[in-house]
């Protein structure tokens, strides 16, 4: 079973305020008087499969547009698996899809129950849906669109090659452009250099150790106060021990203070243990004491004035002061910039051999491309014939037995992101007339033909489960519509077709005919949307071919277009 679309819900959209398409599996034409909304069907599907909001299409008055689609897909099936994926649903085969566009342009997306990026369903829609508009014809005339065409049709054989090729393309831009900025800024990264190689220079003079500037910072506040330390030091030794050229043991001194307490309490420590505990403190205060008495006479002998040393500290944190200012925020910092210098040095220093090393290997990469090139050539020359051939013989089946439709590749100087071949469709209106672009060969018309017959033989070679065509058949009329309705329903053997179209001759082939009419204040409603029975197709053809619905040449000519597409089947 094949996926389809069975049921469209359009709000707020263009001219329709509320409208429901109920679609059948095979061939469905829509239909309609001018400005009934019969595009916005064709919107609304493109919306469905992750087409660009536009807010401009929103019904006047309403705060958003709305589509909604349930598809019939197989269970268990791909598209089934892809919407698993996410974490949506497809209860029984039957897949929900909504889409809404505020008219701020805000747009969201609902996948199987669950919100997903618009995305999303751009890539599913791969797999379900080829939506043509108006304006896909026009599309077609671009070298880019016409080269994607044919690469489409190459199919499976142009994947490996142009994987490859694309890979050494990407490469081959990088390695061209890192040449190009070594050449090209030679001289700003000689004066880099440079500066780099001073910088270096300086810190190996200057030789830098981890945390000396906080050293030597400590060690300057120490020269510099030399009296005052040793004098301070002095004084506490002083009030501790007291003063040695005094007789020992100074009323005073903490030391002698200290002794007199801790005797007065050992006398009667043995009558309170309380007190005892308190004599065993003072011990231990006059054994701390004596100490740091030890301590500071250390101390005050050690701090001598060097004036000579404390010139030569102020000279190196001047020295290391100015590398600090230049490179870093301490002596680490400066040591880390030199090592990033140093690195960078190195690279920059290596531009000769490594301008070699890119040289060399641009050379194998432009090798690589040429034959890779050359072997995506191969494919579209084979590929371009076969698509000629098809595309020429569904052009006989459209009503168009003499035109030839040609694939012309040309080459390109320069590697390209697909290659080196540049394609163009060509067409030769009868056997005489020489190719000609399409925007030369072909009226409009012929170029909704060739379209179409484009599209047949994608279908052929890539299918897809639905197709929607907005007008292909503009331009057209006589035997040309009638081909062309023909070649439609042939294709809806294969594929759900859904058609919006102005001609008799194709509306009368299809499966299904949906009409839109106008309300009476040019809004379409619900109930616009009406799936016409064989009373109502005769009289809508009837309008489409008379203007009248009544008019019995009109009706008998409906009939006869009618009979004729039944016969076809």
């Amino acid at each position: 079973m094949r996926p389809r679309v069975e049921e469209v819900r359009i709000q707020g959209l263009g001219v329709i305020d509320e409208a429901v398409l109920e679609l059948s599996p095979g061939f469905n034409v829509v239909t309609g008087e001018t400005g009934a909304g019969k595009t916005m069907v064709v919107t609304g599907l493109g919306l469905l499969f992750g087409g660009r909001a536009d807010p401009s299409r929103i019904r006047p008055g309403a705060d958003r547009a709305t589509v909604e689609g349930t598809l019939i897909i197989e269970a268990g099936g791909h598209v089934a698996q892809q919407v698993g994926d996410i974490g949506g649903e497809a209860e029984d085969g039957e897949l929900i899809i909504s889409r809404t566009v505020s008219a701020e342009g805000r747009s969201r997306a609902w996948l199987g129950g669950r919100t997903v990026p618009v995305g999303t369903l751009t890539y599913l829609a791969d797999d379900l849906v080829a939506v043509h508009g108006q304006m896909d014809q026009q599309r077609l005339l671009q070298a880019a669109r016409q080269r994607a065409a044919l690469d489409k049709y190459a199919g499976n054989d142009l994947v490996k090659p142009l994987r490859a090729y694309t890979k050494a393309y990407k490469r081959h831009k990088q390695v061209g452009a890192l040449l190009e900025e070594l050449t090209t800024r030679a001289r700003e990264r000689a004066q880099e250099a440079d500066l780099l190689r001073f910088g270096l220079e300086e810190i190996e003079k200057v030789d830098p150790k981890p945390g000396e500037d906080a050293e030597l910072r400590g060690e300057e506040e120490r020269l510099s106060h030399a009296d005052a330390l040793r004098s301070a030091a002095t004084t506490a030794h002083t009030a501790l021990l007291g003063d040695p050229m005094e007789a020992a043991g100074g009323p005073h001194d903490v030391i002698s203070l200290l002794g007199e307490a801790r005797a007065a309490v050992e006398a009667v420590r043995d009558f309170d243990t309380q007190l005892a505990s308190v004599a065993d403190r003072l011990a231990e205060a006059g054994y701390l004491i004596s100490d740091v008495a030890t301590d500071l006479a250390a101390y005050a002998e050690s701090i001598e004035a060097d004036p000579a040393r404390l010139a030569a500290v102020q000279e190196r944190r001047s020295v290391l002061t100015g590398l600090i200012r230049k490179y870093g925020e301490d002596s680490a910092g400066v040591l880390a910039w030199g090592q990033q210098a140093a690195a960078r040095l190195g690279e920059l220093e290596g531009d000769d051999e490594r301008i070699e090393e890119l040289n060399r290997e641009y050379d194998e990469l432009t090798a690589q491309l040429t034959e890779l090139a050359a072997e995506l050539t191969a494919v579209r020359e084979a590929a371009a014939e076969r698509f000629g051939q098809a595309v020429t013989e569904e052009l006989t089946a459209l009503a168009m037995p003499h035109a030839r439709v040609v694939v012309q590749l040309g080459r390109s100087a320069e590697f390209g992101p697909e290659g080196v071949d540049e394609v163009e469709l060509r067409m030769a209106a009868h056997p005489a007339a020489p190719p000609l672009p399409l925007n030369k060969g072909a009226s409009g018309g012929e170029l909704s033909r060739v379209m179409l017959a484009i599209e047949v033989v994608f279908a052929g070679a890539d299918p897809v489960p639905t197709f929607v065509f907005d007008e292909v058949d503009a331009g057209v009329g006589g035997k040309a519509a009638v081909e062309i309705g023909r070649r439609l329903a042939r294709l809806a053997r294969t594929a759900q077709v859904i058609v919006v179209t102005h001609l008799p001759q194709v509306a009368a082939f299809a499966d299904q005919h949906l009409v839109v009419e106008k309300a009476s204040d040019g809004s379409v409603v619900r109930s616009g949307v009406v799936t016409l029975n064989h009373e109502g197709r005769v009289r809508e053809l009837s309008r489409m071919l008379a203007g009248l619905e009544d008019s019995e040449l009109g009706r008998a000519h409906a009939e006869e277009l009618l009979g004729l597409a039944a016969a076809d089947r």
